[in-house]
């Protein structure tokens, strides 16, 4: 019974020491693959990044045929490769050798390499794919990137609207028509960026954003008419500050002070008393920077009746920058001040509160 025991306990070790060991032989195999793949990768991009610089600095005509080079770009793996390096490079230049680089990308045909990427169920490749079709500017794909417009993942719709935008200009912003998430103050940035002229017809589309159910929407369209100082959509800004949400109404503000309508400040202090805290403190705020003496009695009223202490140092702040300092300093000095009255005062002053 004993020798049985030990049998069968010496034949458990055995096995376990053979897993352990396959284990630990595919562990290596595995590490070893990654590192030809690794090693092949640097190898493969410090080629790929030397054809770069010569056809920049020296121009493809000029450059003797490389059979090496031209044979490896006949296989799958290395184009993929090619093409991220080009997509990387393109950020660091400008003009002329941008251009050489999308030269480059057509030349090889790395165009397939990105379209085969949209047809992935992976949504990163995707989004990859997108980039890569919008850095190169490969207008040609733009029907088929539409499609992802409102494709479940975020990261994939995000690349799309980019993509269509930086592709079609203003035309590419049709998507806001009909969408209905939020979107990021980086995309309304990077979709900013790419817009670069209007057309004429533009006025209608942007009408009818501003009456989007989209908050983000309605905002973004506001850093356009602030953008492209749309002075034409004044009256129409002003109406939001009667039906939107604290969001809208804060960007309104802003987008009214950038057009530079002498009448703005007198507007915004007579329907000060309308709006919630957070719109009456970018108000104030506008106000500050106006240097209008128009407000006054609203800035003199709010520095002691104030809702919040955020109000009242706004409208101390306000009052030292339209030059009444004296006021605020004998303020200050009266007995029956309040502990915060003064300290709020102080902070205006821009002294030290003890």
């Amino acid at each position: 019974m004993l020798i049985a025991s030990v049998h069968f306990l010496f034949v458990i070790f055995i096995v376990m020491l053979s897993l352990v060991v396959i284990l630990v032989i595919i562990v290596l195999i595995y590490n070893f693959i990654e590192y030809k793949e690794s090693a092949r990768t640097t190898a493969w991009s410090v080629i790929i990044d030397k054809k770069i610089s010569e056809v920049i600095v020296y121009g493809n005509d000029e450059i003797p045929v490389n059979p090496q080079f031209n044979i490896l770009a006949l296989r799958k793996s290395f184009k993929i490769i090619f093409l991220q390096r080009l997509v990387e490079s393109e950020k660091k230049f400008s003009g002329a050798a941008k251009n050489k680089i999308k030269d480059l990308f057509k030349e090889y045909n790395l165009r397939e390499v990105a379209m085969n990427k949209l047809d992935q169920k992976k949504h990163y490749l995707i989004a990859q794919g997108i980039l890569e079709l919008t850095v190169m500017d490969h207008k040609e794909a733009t029907s088929k990137i539409s499609l992802f417009l409102s494709h479940p993942s975020q990261q994939v719709y995000l690349e799309a609207q980019y993509a269509m935008v930086r592709l079609k200009g203003f035309e590419g912003l049709n998507f806001l028509d009909t969408f209905s998430s939020k979107i990021s103050e980086w995309q309304q940035l990077r979709l900013l960026l790419s817009i670069s002229s209007l057309p004429e017809d533009a006025d209608f589309a942007i009408e009818k954003w501003l009456k989007s159910s989209n908050d983000s929407a309605v905002v973004f369209t506001l850093k356009l008419i602030k953008k492209f100082q749309l002075l034409s959509f004044y009256s129409k800004i002003k109406e939001l500050l009667s039906t939107s949400a604290v969001e809208v109404k804060i960007k309104s503000i802003q987008t009214l002070m950038s057009l530079e309508n002498p009448e703005t400040v007198a507007y915004l202090s007579a329907i000060y008393n309308d709006q919630p805290d957070d719109v009456r403190l970018e108000i104030l705020r506008v106000i500050k920077f106006s240097k209008d003496h128009c407000c006054t009695y609203l800035l003199k009223r709010e520095l002691f009746e104030g809702n919040t202490s955020g109000i009242k140092v706004n409208a101390a702040q306000a009052l030292y920058s339209l030059g009444y300092n004296e006021y605020l300093s004998d303020l200050a000095n009266k007995e029956d001040m309040s502990e915060e009255s003064v300290q709020i005062i102080k902070y205006a002053l821009q002294e030290k509160v003890c």
